[in-house]
């Protein structure tokens, strides 16, 4: 900055249009990038879809509808994760409106643009009201999705190990070990409020002097931070149960994708399925599209084909019926509980919103 307050590149007015130019760089790039999956896709999927398209009109209803119970046991293993989480610190939620927030926020998240931040919102939103105090609800959203992503690696992880790689120690012990640490920070925090008090203390007292301010500026509300979070104790029933709830969740999509396998007559092998799910749940993280539309699709073809075995044109069926039920079914349900239950604004709507912004 210089002397008057104008940056060093320029004054204000000439930065912006700079700015808006890269921006629309971007934007074209990503454009070009998601035409060129959707070519490299039609390219590589156009001699089997007639084949697919047979595939499909011979398809086994009744794996469908295991295809959608499976799913529909999924979204309510993550429903209960996120309840036991907050019966750790306290806030005991109905199973029903926990599992509805789930669908809602999960709607968000695959068919917004910046999809995840909206969701998230709307989570720590719901939560709050729900009584949970702003760390508390902060804790519950690191922890259910760090439980999650621990559960797609260890998936697969065990895919890798029942095809026959050889997966050693330092690969699996690195994920394991953080959930373990995550867990134990926590109770430790809570159980010894008075060593995480004095190093706040000690960490807050150094910023202020790096930013010069004086040494007691924030303490007050270090310590109400410190106070909701001796609220917060994941004991050992509270653990099992998130991991059992954890395994519930993702085993249930496993099976979700089995089922739309087994819809278009596949006969996938097990290990395979494990290892193609995790690698389209892992691809599905890209924000480049809302719901990894598309290169998730074309990530699952490939998978299912490479890993557990299904012919091209049954890959294709497959991946079509899976992302049919586990995408837009999914969305559309959580789109219609939304409207039902959540769409009437609230009077602390805008205090929440400025609450979230400033702690994310």
């Amino acid at each position: 900055m210089t002397a008057d307050g104008d940056s060093a590149d320029g004054p204000p007015s000439a930065v912006r249009p700079r700015r808006r130019g890269r921006l629309r760089w971007v934007k074209r790039i990503l454009v070009v990038a998601v035409a060129a999956l959707l070519v490299v896709e039609g390219v590589y999927l156009w001699p089997r879809l007639h084949e697919s398209w047979r595939t499909l009109t011979e398809i086994h209803w009744g794996w469908v509808a295991v295809c959608v119970l499976m799913q529909a046991v999924s979204m309510d293993g993550y429903g209960r994760i996120q309840k036991q989480l907050l019966h750790a610190g306290g806030v005991n939620v109905n199973q029903s409106r926990s599992v509805a927030v789930v669908y809602g926020a999960t709607a968000m998240s695959v068919t917004l643009p910046a999809g995840q931040v909206f969701s998230t919102a709307f989570t720590y939103r719901q939560t709050r009201r729900w009584g949970a105090s702003p760390v508390l609800a902060s804790w519950q959203l690191a922890m259910s999705g760090v439980v999650a992503a621990a559960g797609m690696v260890l998936l697969g992880v065990g895919g890798a190990v029942l095809a026959g790689d050889r997966i050693g120690p330092g690969k699996l012990i690195p994920t394991l070990g953080g959930v373990v640490l995550l867990v134990w920070a926590g109770n430790y925090a809570s159980r010894h409020p008075g060593s995480v008090r004095a190093l706040g203390r000690r960490i807050l007292h150094l910023v202020n002097r790096i930013r010069g301010h004086r040494p007691d500026d924030g303490s007050d509300k270090l310590a109400e931070t410190l106070r909701q979070l001796e609220s917060v104790e994941l004991g050992r029933r509270d653990g099992a149960l998130v991991t059992l709830w954890a395994l519930m969740h993702r085993l249930g999509d496993v099976a979700c994708l089995a089922a739309a396998c087994y819809a278009v007559g596949a006969e996938p092998r097990v290990a395979g399925l494990m290892i193609a799910f995790s690698v389209g749940k892992a691809v599905g993280t890209i924000p480049l599209a809302p719901g990894g539309l598309v290169y998730v699709e074309l990530t699952l073809v490939y998978s299912l084909s490479a890993a557990a075995g299904l012919p091209a044109a049954q890959a294709v069926s497959a991946a079509f019926v899976y992302r049919l039920i586990s995408f837009i079914l999914v969305a559309i349900v959580g789109w219609i509980v939304f409207a039902f239950l959540f769409r009437k604004p609230h009077a602390d709507d805008a205090a929440l919103e400025r609450e979230f912004e400033s702690r994310y």
